[in-house]
């Protein structure tokens, strides 16, 4: 019988997520006719000119250990990026750490503040990785569930039923992975008072923020007062907006004191993020190039999203979902498509991978199985192949409950 494991990994499981997408590459790869609509990643390729930047860089022999803390013209060009996006708010790029993507930064982050006997709010559903993040710090996730007439979004108040004398952080995420929630600004504001009045931290996932489907970029806790971000984090980076998923590049904005520390962990993990991806990603974000290939590609994930929606209403009216305003993911309810025995997410899933060969991940990776996430970032004509043989299921499991 082998050794047990260390008390640092007893809450630790793979990323759902990432086993589906396996599953989904394992069937494709023996023959089978399978669409993949469970991965979080852009269809498009890195824009070219980002790309050519970090092939450039190798032939440069740019290839050895970068700053731990990220390339100057790296952390400039995301100090910039941000600050055109909350109108001009000056940014400091020494604020800034770089790491070997968004995931890391939280990690970092969550590392830094958070130790035994703190508790750290998640608003639920709430991506795989946020429970799992808190739990290697030895502090404890509290999940704290949205409300579905909010678009699964939570409220000051909803926070503050859950909070006790021992939190100490909040792990927000807008837009919202995985329901394409995004918080107005106002709602925002109310949850960094409510922060600031008890003294909690938030780390806020910002990584979709370009993906918006309102006016400009998704509100962000940037566009608020100084005196609210005395204990704030923001989250950002190059792989979803911008199609750079793989070249695993993302970054922490906080306060000073903050931002030494986790460099200084960063320094005894990862040493620092890939160098020749760090020069890819500063063109990503000063390329007027660059710029135009983001706002195609969310034109295309609003015109999907658009369809979805559409074909929901239209053919599956009884059907719940979250209408979504960024991102890219379609949260849709599956547990009233039968009365006297409903279906979970998870069996759901199971049915649509047999019968239908299209992989969906169940709303148990995000804290709630009676949901199902659906990524459109995949092409039209591959959603459109998909979304009938979904709609084809529900239509089967709606007339068994009928009779």
């Amino acid at each position: 019988m082998p050794d047990p494991l260390s008390p640092n990994v007893q809450h630790l499981k793979a990323s759902e997520t990432v086993a589906i997408s396996n599953e989904a590459k394992r069937r494709k790869a023996a023959g089978e006719d399978v669409y993949d609509l469970g991965v979080g990643e852009p269809d498009f390729d890195t824009p070219a000119a980002a790309a050519q930047a970090g092939t450039q860089a190798i032939q440069k022999g740019m290839t050895r250990y970068p700053p731990n803390v990220g390339i100057a013209e790296l952390r400039r060009g995301i100090a910039a990026q941000l600050s055109r996006m909350s109108g001009g708010r000056a940014i400091d790029p020494d604020q800034l750490v770089v790491s070997s993507g968004s995931k890391q930064s939280i990690f970092n982050a969550c590392f830094t503040l958070f130790g035994p006997n703190d508790r750290v709010l998640i608003p639920a559903p709430a991506w795989v990785s946020y429970p799992q993040i808190v739990h290697l710090c030895r502090a404890e996730p509290v999940l704290v569930p949205g409300d579905i007439e909010w678009g699964l979004k939570v409220s000051a108040k909803d926070l503050d039923r859950h909070s006790t004398k021992t939190t100490r952080g909040l792990l927000l995420c807008s837009p919202c992975n995985p329901t394409g929630a995004v918080y107005t600004l106002a709602e925002l504001r109310s949850i960094a008072e409510w922060a600031r009045k008890n003294q909690v931290w938030i780390i806020s996932d910002e990584i979709y923020r370009r993906i918006n489907y309102g006016s400009g970029p998704a509100p962000s806790l940037l566009d608020l007062p100084e005196e609210l971000l005395e204990r704030t984090v923001i989250i950002y980076g190059a792989s979803k907006a911008y199609a750079m998923t793989g070249w695993r590049i993302g970054a922490a904005l906080a306060p000073p004191h903050l931002t030494k520390s986790m460099a200084a962990l960063q320094s005894h993990t990862t040493t620092g993020a890939n160098h020749p991806a760090q020069w890819a990603a500063a063109a990503a974000f000063t390329d007027e190039r660059v710029d135009a290939e983001v706002n195609r590609m969310v034109a295309a994930f609003r015109r999907r999203r658009d369809y979805l929606v559409g074909r929901f209403r239209a053919d599956a009216p009884g059907v719940e979902f979250v209408e979504p305003h960024g991102a890219f993911y379609f949260f849709f309810r599956v547990d009233g498509i039968r009365e006297k025995d409903p279906v979970t997410g998870t069996n759901f899933c199971e049915q649509l991978m047999k019968q239908e060969g299209v992989a969906l991940v169940p709303g148990a990776a995000f804290a709630d199985d009676r949901w199902v996430r659906l990524s459109y970032a995949v092409s039209d004509a591959e959603l459109e192949a998909a979304l009938d043989r979904i709609l084809r299921l529900i239509h089967r499991l709606e007339s068994a409950r009928a009779a």
